[in-house]
């Protein structure tokens, strides 16, 4: 069963607060949160994401550990304050000036690539101060369905456009 066929309370999204909560937290040591920023996709993640993981993650997790990594990685980057449900990728991408040619490439990259593309615009995102609902950004690392996958990419695309519509005309 996939995180997001479970009852609401293991949905993403709930997940994904669970995640920010704790690591935008006193309660989690400075060292842990540093350990968990400099994760990258593909490497041997420190023991604090094998601390977090087996406490928080979905039964499972182990078959997408690299997406979960980057997904962890990204909150931490953006810690605290970085998980604001509402608030879409696309339009927080929008908002912070990130390019339609960047977007672009996130939303046609696979695997690692598309990993490594998303903690890019996460460090963009913090560099210009806005948060986004990551349960978004975790949904285009872990979703295989392609319908659903390409339902998400038009979503964010569709934010993204909205919001820099917005801007161009206020």
């Amino acid at each position: 069963m996939s995180v997001q066929e479970r009852p609401d309370r293991d949905t993403l999204a709930s997940v994904v607060a669970r995640l920010a909560a704790l690591i935008g937290s006193e309660g989690l040591p400075t060292g842990e949160r540093a350990a968990l920023r400099r994760m990258v996709p593909g490497h041997p993640p420190p023991l604090a994401f094998h601390r977090v993981a087996i406490r928080m993650l979905p039964d499972g997790w182990e078959r997408q550990e690299d997406d979960w990594v980057a997904i962890l990685a990204g909150i931490a980057l953006m810690s605290p304050g970085a998980h604001h449900p509402g608030a879409g990728l696309g339009a927080a991408l929008a908002s912070a000036g990130f390019s339609e040619t960047r977007l672009e490439r996130l939303l046609s990259a696979q695997g690692q690539v598309r990993r490594l593309l998303l903690l890019r615009a996460a460090r963009f995102l913090v560099a210009k101060s806005h948060p986004c609902d990551w349960a978004e950004g975790a949904a285009l690392l872990l979703a295989r369905d392609p319908d659903r996958r390409e339902a998400l990419h038009r979503r964010i695309a569709r934010d993204f456009y909205r919001t820099q519509d917005a801007r161009r005309s206020a």
